[in-house]
């Protein structure tokens, strides 16, 4: 389980990492961080969502007879002056226990995850995974991480601070970049140091825009059937100048867009489209593994 500050994932599969089947792939928009995630506190409304859809991951694991079980909190219960409380109510109510990890940990997750896909090369690229809580940016190759940290610039975060009026208003846009700029110095410092080629989107937002630049193109696109994809860097920066002039009301009613991405796709564009140009990088994909399936690859590693 990946238990994040927008949405809870389990999934439940069996074999290898390299040949694995999914029994259960389950994810739910909990919003974990609605409302208080810069306040470091999760509400009343998150804090029932959060407890119910462990209740129901805790049907799933025991009709499945699971023999294995993990639960990775992140930023949203990491930082959350009651994130402990959560935690153990859930122990209480369903004998899940709920590993919190830090953002050093996170990225290195992540990175196995990316891994077990086989986009990683011998050349360095930077994989970038936008959650609601935090941002992990990790400079890697095919065999190991060169330089990993994890921001707390979650597009939760982000929303809640910038984004107050629909569509974000240019003065909010470059807010927001001024902040990045300023907060990413580690980031910039790294790449510098190394060669960096290729941006590699974990799953999250990036399968969105995967999913609104097929559908444009009326072309047959399963994102369950989907390891990898490879942007056009003029189509990808297209979509998300679309998505940042976008109006409230346009994404709801865009089937691409699943409902907990409907406003939080706004920032993770911003976010995005403010990468590529900062760091001059064109080639760029989407890896549909995360954090899950590195959890899942230490798992079936043991």
């Amino acid at each position: 389980m990946d238990l994040g500050t927008n949405t809870f994932h389990l999934l439940i599969a069996g074999g290898d990492i390299n040949n694995f089947h999914e029994i259960v792939h389950e994810h739910v928009a909990v919003k974990l961080g609605e409302g208080g995630i810069n306040k470091g506190i999760i509400l009343p409304a998150a804090f029932e969502r959060g407890i119910n859809t462990m209740q129901n991951f805790r049907e799933h694991i025991k009709h499945c007879s699971v023999h294995q079980v993990k639960a990775i909190a992140t930023s949203a219960l990491r930082n959350a002056s009651n994130g402990r409380e959560f935690i153990d109510q859930v122990k209480a109510e369903t004998g899940i226990e709920i590993e919190i990890v830090d953002g050093d940990r996170e990225a290195a997750f992540i990175f196995a995850g990316v891994k077990a896909s086989t986009l990683l090369a011998v050349q360095n690229s930077l994989i970038i995974d936008i959650g609601g809580g935090s941002v992990e940016f990790i400079i890697a190759n095919k065999d190991h991480p060169a330089w990993k940290q994890s921001f707390e610039i979650g597009a939760a975060r982000l929303m809640e601070r910038f984004h107050h009026t629909d569509p974000i208003p240019p003065a909010s846009i470059e807010a927001m970049e001024l902040y990045l700029e300023n907060t990413l110095t580690d980031l910039f410092n790294a790449v510098k140091k190394t060669t960096v080629h290729h941006i590699i989107g974990s799953s999250g937002a990036f399968e969105t825009f995967a999913e609104l630049i097929e559908r444009q193109r009326s072309d047959i696109f399963d994102l369950k059937q989907t390891k990898v994809y490879d942007f056009d860097a003029e189509e990808l920066l297209t979509e998300t100048d679309r998505l940042i002039r976008s109006s409230h009301s346009e994404r709801v009613n865009n089937k691409g867009i699943i409902p907990v991405r409907v406003d939080m796709i706004v920032v993770a564009s911003v976010i995005t489209r403010y990468i590529m140009q900062r760091l001059q990088i064109n080639k760029v994909s989407l890896c549909t593994y995360s954090l899950k399936e590195g959890v899942l690859a230490e798992m079936m590693a043991k």
